[in-house]
Order: C-alpha cells, then structure tokens, then sequence
C-alpha cells in the first residue's frame, strides 16, 4: 500500500523516481481504508533530506499510512526554510488533540549539549508525556 504524504512535498518527486508507492491527499480521501496514522517528530538539522529517507522506507510497507510531520515550535530551524516547515509541518500545539498510532522521533546532533541547553527540551519531555495517552 501507498504511504500518503502532502500533494506537493518534494521528497515526492524522489520518491516517484524511485518507484516508491506513494498517493496524494485527494485520492487517499476516496478510499475506504484507515491508514495508520504516524506522527514524525524531524529534530534532524536538514529535515528535507530526513523525511525522504524515512518516507522511502515507510512507503516500502504493505500497510496505508498517513504521515503528520511535527517540529518543536519552541525551536527555529537553521538547515530547513520556513516555508517548507509552515507548509508541510505541525506543532506538537496543534495536533495535542489528536492521536496516534505510532510517534517516530528523529535524532538531533545534540550530543555534546547538556541537555538542559536544548531549546526544546521542555517541550520535548511534554512530548513524551503526550505519547502515553494519545500514541498507542
């Protein structure tokens, strides 16, 4: 099956050429399928790159999924343009209310920060306090 992804994200022209079965927003809604509905939370500098890597591997499963890309929204990006972010990405705020199947958080070169110094850090711990109640 198809991973469903935003109309005009552009990993979708990779992952066209590539022959990654992928379906737009407008005919996943005529279908009678419930996808899985995965959230991916991108802490990785270049998020472009990130999510066509993982997309590449999600779109490579029998199942639907419909993915919601998320980002800390107490963190500007440096590596991604904001307008691909405002377009393609949601804040932990705005999807609170909803739930999950399964939540794929990204690495971040964080490595050598205490972790108190990560600008999202307390969002990032109110993530994980979400998850226990709304990804299953």
């Amino acid at each position: 099956m198809p991973i469903k992804i935003p109309n005009d994200l552009p990993a979708r022209v990779v992952l066209d050429r590539e022959r990654v079965s992928v379906i737009t927003e407008d005919v996943a809604l005529r279908q009678d399928i419930r996808p899985l509905q995965i959230a991916l939370l991108n802490l990785m500098p270049e998020k472009i790159k990130t999510e066509t890597q993982l997309l590449r591997v999600l779109g490579a499963t029998p199942l639907q999924i419909e993915m919601t890309l998320l980002r800390p929204g107490s963190h500007e990006s440096k590596n991604t343009p904001q307008d691909h972010l405002t377009a393609f990405y949601k804040t932990w705020e705005e999807v609170q209310d909803k739930r999950f199947d399964a939540l794929i958080v990204t690495g971040a070169p964080v490595e050598h920060l205490p972790y108190e110094s990560v600008t999202y850090w307390n969002e990032l711990t109110a993530i994980f306090d979400w998850t226990k109640t709304n990804v299953s």
